[in-house]
């Protein structure tokens, strides 16, 4: 086993918004985090990750927090660890070891995109040698089931005020898959792709909802291809007891410059929408859920 020395953890994540939630809408933002953890270990520039960061993502959606919305947000980079995958969707290729836990594979190491990433999108490897089991395992205790732990209890907190909760999972996707992107190299992306896992993660009136609010603003909005959303939404989602989760993947050159990685005009516009889908979503569902009762 390697000489691994465990580090102090860095702050996992952080909770915008009010103390007391003032609608039954969660947020949470797990890959827009850019702090490196002392022992990452990877040889890749912050510059060269960035094209794996839901960039600006967590910015995009923080005036709902006006609404009396939470929205939680990773502080550390998905490469690191992907808090959007099972804890045991451990990629044997990146370890230097057997792994001693159980595991849950999804398909995502064949792309070099496990719970640790071990290539871009584009292919290049984030590091020199393997990770040690005993890393991997730092990481999941300290950083993945921590998140996991605070996503849980403020979808907890919402269920239990209101009777139900609508959780919405929120990434960004590059326009143009790469050539370790989902679905084959060089497809073009609509401007949004919503994930409930074909139906199984919230109620279709929900997928619906957002669909139409969206393309009513003329944008192209896809379900279910070529993301189905992974494991934030499929771990806490029981829809027939009123806990829905959707994924929401927003192309990244609607709201920013690609070149640059900065905002560009349609930022503040995309932003006003987003507070708006939420607001809609909070006075639709709301009062559809207290017509109906506690489920």
């Amino acid at each position: 086993m390697s000489g691994f020395q465990p580090p102090e953890p860095l702050h996992v994540c952080h909770v915008f918004g009010p103390d007391r939630l003032g609608v039954p809408i969660v947020l949470d933002s797990p890959h827009s985090g850019a702090m490196r953890p002392p022992d990452f270990g990877c040889k890749l520039t912050d510059e060269d990750l960035r094209d794996a960061q839901d960039t600006h993502i967590d910015t995009l959606y923080l005036p709902a927090t006006e609404l009396g919305i939470r929205l939680l947000a990773a502080q550390f980079p998905r490469t690191y660890i992907d808090v959007n995958r099972h804890e045991g969707d451990v990629d044997m290729a990146l370890l230097d070891g057997p792994w001693p836990g159980i595991l849950q594979p999804s398909g995502k190491a064949r792309l070099g995109k496990a719970l640790a990433w071990r290539t871009l999108d584009d292919g290049r490897p984030l590091y020199d040698a393997p990770l040690s089991v005993q890393a991997m395992q730092w990481r999941i205790a300290h950083y993945h089931r921590p998140y996991h732990a605070a996503l849980k209890r403020l979808l907890d907190e919402a269920f239990d005020r209101f009777g139900c909760v609508y959780h919405l999972n929120c990434h960004s996707m590059n326009p143009v898959s790469g050539f370790m992107g989902e679905g084959g190299p060089g497809n073009a992306r609509a401007d949004f792709v919503l994930g409930d896992r074909d139906g199984t993660t919230c109620s279709t009136d929900f997928t619906a909802f957002v669909q139409q609010s969206l393309a009513a603003h003329g944008y192209d909005v896809a379900v279910n291809h070529p993301f189905k959303g992974v494991e934030l939404v499929r771990a806490y989602a029981q829809p027939a007891q009123g806990r829905h989760s959707l994924q929401i993947e927003i192309n990244k050159r609607i709201y920013m410059d690609m070149a640059t990685g900065q905002p560009h005009a349609n930022f503040p516009i995309l932003q006003q929408q987003l507070t708006k889908l939420l607001a809609d979503i909070s006075s639709h569902f709301l009062a559809v859920s207290s017509h109906q009762g506690p489920p």
